[in-house]
């Protein structure tokens, strides 16, 4: 996220961690624990026990709360933006091809980053972290709601349904995932992303002239 990774030296003390913790270990077990306690309610102290550091420690190994959180939700976001980005710089595909492509998409990243997407789901604005992640979630909101009004504009999608309300609503489907899709079970990820795309879609349809 711009303006909110911290300095090179900070990353490096993060990485050096306790033998045993890369920074990929710290941050998967942070998020964790955000997760389960919530960010307000987690202190460095809950941290520091989570990952058997001692209270004073922690400090030596993480620059701060708000650093993992802000690294946790650039995970998410990053990738859902990049989805985003192809679908705008898509050559040769048609409005409705990108804008199923994104949806089919956004799932996957689901799927591959559910703990990260579930706390991303969860901020509230509270801080300049979490305002800054509001702001990439509305960037992301409006570009798709572009893409169903390019879409609609082709005669691929009704046109009866404001854009912006049809964004909400198929993120609305993708991000319900965190709430009881769990990853190794029956349904993979392919599957479960074809299934959404193809129930989304199918309402979308515009009717036949």
């Amino acid at each position: 996220m711009e303006g909110l990774q911290g300095p090179k030296e900070e990353k490096k003390q993060l990485k050096r961690g306790r033998p045993g913790y890369d920074q990929a270990t710290v941050l998967r077990r942070a998020i964790e624990l955000f997760n389960r306690r919530g960010y307000e309610g987690t202190s460095m102290g809950d941290l520091a026990e989570e990952l058997g550091f001692s209270k004073s420690a922690i400090y030596h190994h993480v620059p701060s709360k708000s650093y993992l959180l802000a690294l946790a939700l650039d995970e998410a976001l990053d990738e859902l933006t990049a989805v985003i980005r192809e679908a705008q710089e898509g050559v040769g595909g048609s409005a409705y091809e990108r804008l199923r492509s994104v949806v089919r998409e956004s799932v996957r990243v689901l799927v591959a980053h559910q703990p990260a997407v579930t706390l991303l789901l969860r901020v509230r604005g509270n801080s300049e972290v979490e305002l800054e992640a509001l702001r990439r979630r509305r960037w992301i909101d409006a570009r798709l709601a572009e893409l169903v009004r390019a879409a609609a504009a082709e005669g691929a999608v009704r046109g009866d349904v404001p854009p912006e309300l049809v964004s909400r609503l198929l993120f609305g489907m993708v991000n319900s995932l965190v709430e009881w899709y769990r990853p190794g079970g029956e349904v993979s990820a392919d599957d479960l992303s074809d299934a959404i795309t193809a129930i989304a879609f199918d309402g979308l349809a515009a009717p036949p002239s």
